[in-house]
């Protein structure tokens, strides 16, 4: 097992790759921008060393000071977390170029899964369903693109091939729309990811966001580990995820699963990873694979009693997977709300210092947040402040248990959106179960032209 290992993040993901290593017996190095000093993780490490000033360009983003972390650390591995250069490629390679053992899939895997084109071509050659659409990056003419869109019938939705985050994306519903729209996502691509290429897909008007989550060992064994649904979404970004996914029958999953193990297999893949699919009228399409571990992974191990950050390093040190499918069993259910530094219903980040804190806690309950009284929130990166996971032995009950985790929690100082999470606890579709994609922004949308009338 390693020795010592760098983790290549901060906030929450950063303390919970430093639990796995402790419970390991790994020690930790961890390397953090100015602003992040006085990060709980930062005190916790065996080690830490700061890479920059708070820009993220100039610190997490800086590949060569975190090279020279490890370097300096003698460390041996480098976890990259999620988020930052959890998926880029270039990074990978330059970190096993360097001597040191990058916890995640190989470069050219990356590569491969983080291009949208060569992804699909890859899953349809494996047999995983994928939404229809062009077969490729679109060309230039605008007749064969015209043609092309036709045949997949209208609406259609332009993406980026590089793209991520829910930018690069555009929804067209008429023909006379079509050109314009592609220029303007070429161009939108361009900006955002050093790479116009673009194509199109079926645009599914009421899908809900399910992903299957995979292990899979350096000797092309895979396994899959149930499902997720983060179908509770604002402007692409998740809001709320559970396992399993309501209303969705075992032998579907356990058919789509087999599936993405088998792609795992064929495209040679090490590590954790997701495969995330818009499901919609009984079907799946697959729409992306995240090359890393997930800021909701929570859900999937309490399902199903793996530690997925733990198993992550563990393969990365060359070892077998410790299990096969049939070893496999999930039971109970597990709900997460992602706590924000924002105002709950503008959105408006709210950066700050955090005069007041009290997690929540109780019979499956678990929260996953590096956040303490006296911590400053910084500007700088992602309003993420704490995940809080319920797990009960059915759905009713995990929800109920978040209701009473989520009328506990108290954050001051900053403003955050737990007053939306107790809204959606109670909200009569959710409980029900199986909303789509597009549900939270329609309900915020609704409830805007309610305040407007009043």
């Amino acid at each position: 097992m390693f020795g010592k290992v760098l983790i290549a993040n901060r906030g929450e993901i950063a303390l919970r790759i430093q639990r796995a290593c402790r419970e390991l017996g790994i020690k930790t190095v961890v390397v953090h921008s100015e602003a992040d000093r006085e990060a709980k993780y930062v005190r916790l490490a065996d080690e830490s060393v700061c890479i920059g000033p708070p820009p993220s360009a100039l610190s997490y983003l800086n590949i060569p000071s975190i090279i020279s972390a490890a370097e300096v650390t003698d460390s041996e591995a480098i976890h990259p977390g999620y988020g930052f250069l959890s998926e880029n490629a270039d990074f990978a390679e330059r970190v096993e170029s360097s001597g040191f053992v990058f916890i995640g899939p190989r470069p050219e895997t990356i590569r491969l899964m983080g291009d949208k084109v060569s992804a699909k071509e890859a899953m349809r050659a494996a047999g995983v369903p994928c939404v229809p659409g062009s077969l490729g990056v679109l060309p230039e003419d605008p007749k064969e693109i015209l043609r092309l869109a036709k045949e997949v019938g209208y609406p259609v939705i332009i993406k980026a091939a590089g793209g991520g985050g829910g930018r690069g994306m555009r929804v067209v519903h008429t023909e006379a729309a079509l050109v314009n729209a592609v220029t303007m996502t070429r161009s939108e691509a361009q900006n955002f990811f050093s790479n116009p290429q673009v194509y199109l897909e079926k645009y599914l008007e009421n899908p809900r966001h399910v992903e299957i989550q995979v292990l899979a060992d350096s000797f092309r064994n895979a396994v899959f580990l149930g499902e997720r649904d983060c179908s509770m979404q604002r402007r692409h970004q998740k809001i709320i995820e559970e396992a399993p996914a309501p209303g969705i029958a075992a032998r579907h999953i356990a058919r789509i699963g087999e599936r993405c193990a088998e792609a795992c297999r064929r495209i040679n893949y090490r590590g954790a990873g997701t495969f995330e699919f818009l499901y919609e009228n009984g079907e799946f399409y697959f729409i992306e694979m995240n090359t890393r571990i997930q800021v909701e992974h929570p859900v999937t191990e309490l399902i199903s009693g793996v530690d997925l950050v733990a198993e992550q390093i563990r393969i990365a040190d060359g070892e077998r997977l410790r299990f096969k499918q049939r070893d496999l069993a999930f039971s109970g259910h597990a709900i997460e709300c992602r706590i924000n530094a924002e105002d709950p219903f503008t959105f408006v980040p709210s950066p700050g210092k955090i005069t007041f804190y009290h997690p929540p806690g109780g019979p499956g309950i678990r929260v996953d947040s590096h956040i303490y009284q006296g911590y400053t929130v910084p500007s700088h990166y992602d309003s993420m402040v704490a995940k809080v996971i319920a797990y009960g032995d059915t759905r009713d009950q995990a929800i109920r248990r978040m209701r009473t985790a989520l009328s506990e929690m108290s954050i001051e100082g900053i403003k955050t959106n737990i007053a939306l999470h107790q809204e959606l606890m109670h909200d009569a579709r959710f409980m029900e179960g199986g909303t789509s994609i597009h549900y939270l922004e329609q309900r915020l949308a609704a409830k805007n032209e309610l305040n407007k009338g009043a």
